[in-house]
């Protein structure tokens, strides 16, 4: 098979000169060889292309899915955290109010028994006044009383 690009009517010399293109073939062969690579280049620029959109089109919705469930999941830690932070402050009321109560109660109580404590004194003092011989023979036995227990 014969090179298109050489004319069988190119002279050859024995070795010295190279082959001499024939110039209308080797435009021809020129022409047809670019074309074909035009067209497999442009097929392939364009599945290129179509490859990289798709991988775009596909990122573009991973991150979007991405981000509505991120922002999904934000909303119900937000609401949960809003939640329990009302619970908590419900609670912190709540314990607040009954603690006021408790020192309301607990300071009534403790008025109660000095106002008893202070009666029982008074009545003491008295008694101690009207039968002052009763008093010391009481006081005597308690006394005796208190330290037989003691000695034990």
């Amino acid at each position: 098979m014969t090179n298109p690009i050489h004319s069988s009517s190119t002279p050859r010399d024995s070795g010295l000169n190279p082959p001499v293109p024939n110039p209308a073939m080797a435009d021809q062969h020129m022409t047809d060889s670019l074309e074909t690579d035009t067209g497999t280049s442009s097929k392939a620029h364009t599945r290129i292309d179509q490859g990289a959109d798709r991988v775009k089109q596909a990122t573009s919705d991973a991150v979007a899915r991405t981000k509505q469930a991120v922002n999904s999941t934000a909303d119900k830690v937000e609401a949960g955290v809003y939640r329990a932070t009302e619970r908590t402050a419900d609670v912190a009321h709540r314990a607040n109010d009954k603690a006021a109560e408790l020192a309301d109660r607990s300071r009534e109580l403790r008025d109660e028994t000095m106002d008893k404590a202070e009666a029982w004194m008074a009545q003491a003092r008295e008694y101690v006044r009207e039968k002052p011989m009763q008093s010391i023979a009481i006081a005597a036995g308690a006394g005796w009383l208190l330290g037989r227990i003691l000695r034990r």
